[in-house]
């Protein structure tokens, strides 16, 4: 499956969790995720690779328990399983 597909899934996975995504311009500054005012937000660079944009999804999504309980793909849940190492 190509990156930019598990992209879209996850991305719409994080919807469906109540994340509200935001894409904006940071000009390389990366994105990241948040709980602020009783939501759960999610902010992505635009700036950022397919990869890297996935990746700050991913990180996101793992913390969240509630993600086992939708339908996920295959290969969706194996990035999800994996943490990147310190």
């Amino acid at each position: 499956m190509h990156t930019a597909t598990l992209l879209a899934e996850a991305a719409e996975l994080a919807r469906r969790l109540d994340y509200t995504l935001r894409e904006e311009y940071l000009d390389g500054a990366g994105g990241g995720h948040c709980s602020f005012g009783g939501r759960k937000w999610l902010l992505l660079d635009v700036t950022q690779s397919v990869d890297e944009q996935l990746s700050v999804i991913t990180d996101a999504l793992r913390t969240d328990d509630a993600v086992w309980r939708l339908p996920v793909s295959p290969q969706l849940a194996g990035i999800l399983r994996v943490s990147s190492a310190a």
